[in-house]
């Protein structure tokens, strides 16, 4: 009986053929030209990283961190001085008001380390540093969670405006600002807690009333409203300064 010579299909005449799902270099070639032919263009390879994570969302370089450490560490030495100015400037209400001058301090801080970075986890490592220092120097710690979420919360709020928008990046930084009311909350909070803590720090009874001689809620609702202004001034002078300077300088 004669056999007949059938035509092969285009499948067959692929220059590749594959049942264990492991692909080939003939495997490759021949998608490749089956795209050309088919589509003009043959498809371009994508790290997984790139197919997975939105834009700003990539994974943190060792330069990153430099970079983020740098800032920080500027953030948290602007944080010491305006804590002993405000002692001194503020008096009685030094703690009270401390986080808003600490917002209008450190506008330009915050703006150049997201104009630098661009892309999400800088802000929230800030943030964690400076809740993990309180945590450890003593505080409550609702002073760490403080930080962590709004940190957390500012930049996800910069990421959705891919760190160009700049309402959005100022209204981060009016966030990001008010992570450092973790300390002073529980003077409204947590007053018997704060009271226990002070006596087992040996103080009496007449600095614990001169700590608490503020602390109402107009004090409250005055703390919380400058936090809001000063954070809008000083992130406001922070755009203007990276916009009209470090650009020009090359720093951003």
């Amino acid at each position: 009986m004669t056999e007949h010579a059938t035509p092969e299909s285009p499948i067959d005449a692929a220059p590749f053929t594959s049942t264990s799902g492991i692909t080939t270099p003939d495997a490759a070639a021949g998608t490749a030209e089956f795209a050309t032919a088919h589509h003009g263009t043959a498809p371009v390879a994508t790290p997984d990283a790139a197919r997975t994570l939105p834009r700003g969302f990539k994974a943190l370089s060792v330069p990153d961190l430099v970079t983020i450490g740098v800032f920080t560490a500027i953030y948290f030495v602007l944080v010491a001085v305006c804590t002993f100015a405000s002692a001194i400037v503020f008096a009685g209400f030094g703690s009270i008001l401390l986080p808003a001058l600490c917002a209008l301090a450190a506008g330009c801080v915050y703006m150049l380390l997201v104009a630098r970075l661009g892309r999400f986890g800088g802000i929230t490592v800030m943030g964690l540093v400076m809740g993990l220092f309180f945590l450890v120097s003593g505080h409550f710690i609702l002073a760490f969670l403080a930080n962590i979420v709004c940190a957390l919360a500012a930049d996800l709020i910069a990421a959705a405006g891919k760190y160009r928008s700049k309402a959005g990046i100022l209204a981060s930084y009016v966030v990001f600002s008010y992570g450092l009311t973790g300390p002073i909350l529980p003077l409204w909070f947590m007053k018997d807690a704060y009271v226990a803590a002070l006596e087992a720090k040996g103080k009496d009874a007449s600095y614990i009333d001169g700590v608490f001689a503020q602390v109402n809620a107009g004090s409250f609702w005055l703390a919380m409203a400058a936090i809001l202004v000063c954070a809008l001034i000083g992130g406001w002078f922070g755009q203007r300064m990276c916009a009209k300077h470090f650009a020009k300088a090359g720093i951003i």
